[in-house]
């Protein structure tokens, strides 16, 4: 299958990427890695990449779609592929069709992630990371350490990153509305989108999701 996986910040995208990756035997393709990919390996894409990101600047769709088509043309990606955080735009999303059209092949489904403005606020906000060991993570709700403002793991000072902050959350949802939202009705146009909601347990959303995904490839095959 050849999926594309959509969803505001904070929708858990990475998580169900990894797990509906695994499970339908299929690269999962992150436009993070793929940047940390590119530039670590030093690649004509990833110094152009770099060469924006270093000034600040956002890197042009061209470079973007050029580090996903080659990724997508590598040989575990034959027999399909999840992405997630490509497209970002429409404009990219019109790439993408044209790339896989030039192959004689075609999306298979957009998953959209949904989820309540009010909660994907809820949940970045309420991140808490180790000062000693960024890897360790908390939530003031979800996952409160026992002692307050304390690493469970080491004892270290727990902190909210600037990121995180519940401007900065809603800063990032102005921008996800107005560049990405709209693929989800590009796609729609084309009948691609499954919606489903991305609140509850991990593995209940990724059942849900698999029944999704279930359905659109019968459709496709009917």
């Amino acid at each position: 299958m050849r999926i594309v996986l959509v969803g505001p910040p904070g929708a858990g995208k990475g998580t169900q990427a990894a797990y509906l990756a695994e499970n339908l035997s299929i690269p999962h393709i992150s436009t993070g890695d793929l940047f940390r990919a590119n530039i670590s390996k030093g690649t004509d894409l990833g110094r152009k990449a770099k060469s924006y990101m270093d000034k600040g600047e956002l890197v042009p769709d061209e470079v973007t779609i050029g580090m996903a088509k080659d990724r997508m043309e590598q040989p575990d990606a034959v027999n399909g592929f999840l992405l997630d955080g490509f497209p970002r735009n429409v404009s990219q999303a019109e790439a993408l069709d044209e790339m896989l059209k030039s192959e004689g092949m075609a999306l298979d489904g957009v998953l959209d992630l949904e989820v309540p403005e009010d909660e994907v606020v809820k949940r970045i906000a309420g991140r808490r990371i180790c000062r000693n060991d960024s890897s360790h993570v908390f939530h003031v709700t979800y996952a409160p350490p026992k002692e307050d403002g304390r690493c469970d793991v080491c004892g270290g000072d727990l902190y909210q990153r600037d990121d995180d902050s519940e401007a900065t959350v809603r800063k990032r949802l102005e921008v996800y509305h107005t560049q990405t939202e709209p693929i989800i009705d590009y796609y729609r146009g084309q009948g691609l989108v499954v919606t489903i909601s991305a609140l509850g347990k991990v593995t209940d959303v990724t059942e849900r999701a698999m029944e999704a995904l279930s359905k659109t490839a019968k459709a496709d095959k009917a």
